[in-house]
């Protein structure tokens, strides 16, 4: 029975060293596994990285791509309104017809440049801002507040809120 009793005893002792290799064997993984799965956590956030880079880009391309177009055909816009304001006082019915139909190009060219994002400041009666407008100088003006805009000598853009073109323009002065 002692002997049964100690060969009982033996048994558990062995088991219980078998379960406790085999569970510090589970717990302490190789150095090379933790180094794996670090760098493979490394790759998987720069792939997740360069995908919103690559998203934001995108966006930005898609957004903004057409700016140099567009920027080339705001002269063509600028041309239009001049042709128009300088004829539009001829008494001639021939030329007023001319206009007419010139009006109505300028602006169906205008709306179609406005479906692709192109908006023209508004100016006249703002306060100056450097970050919309070129001051091309000051002048004293009776009524107008200082800063404020009184003429416009070319209209600014922006494209889809970027401004690309920046309105020249004429400031009120305060001192005569």
């Amino acid at each position: 029975m002692d002997q049964e009793n100690a060969e009982n005893k033996q048994e558990a002792k062995q088991t219980e060293t078998e379960t406790q290799e085999t569970v510090v064997e589970v717990e302490t993984p190789k150095v090379e596994e933790i180094d794996y799965k670090a760098k493979f956590f490394y790759v998987a956030a720069e792939m997740e990285n360069l995908r919103k880079r690559f998203d934001r880009e995108k966006e930005q391309l898609l957004k903004y791509g057409q700016e140099k177009i567009i920027s080339d055909m705001i002269e063509v816009m600028d041309n239009f309104e001049r042709t128009v304001d300088m004829l539009k006082f001829d008494e001639d019915q021939k030329v007023k017809n001319i206009v007419f139909g010139l009006d109505m190009v300028k602006k169906i060219f205008n709306d179609a440049m406005s479906k692709h994002g192109l908006v023209a400041l508004e100016s006249i009666g703002k306060d100056f801002d450097p970050n919309f407008h070129e001051a091309m100088g000051q002048e004293y003006s009776e009524g107008k507040r200082p800063n404020e805009i009184i003429k416009e000598f070319q209209r600014g853009y922006t494209l889809n809120g970027r401004l690309i073109r920046a309105a020249k323009v004429l400031v009120a002065s305060d001192k005569q």
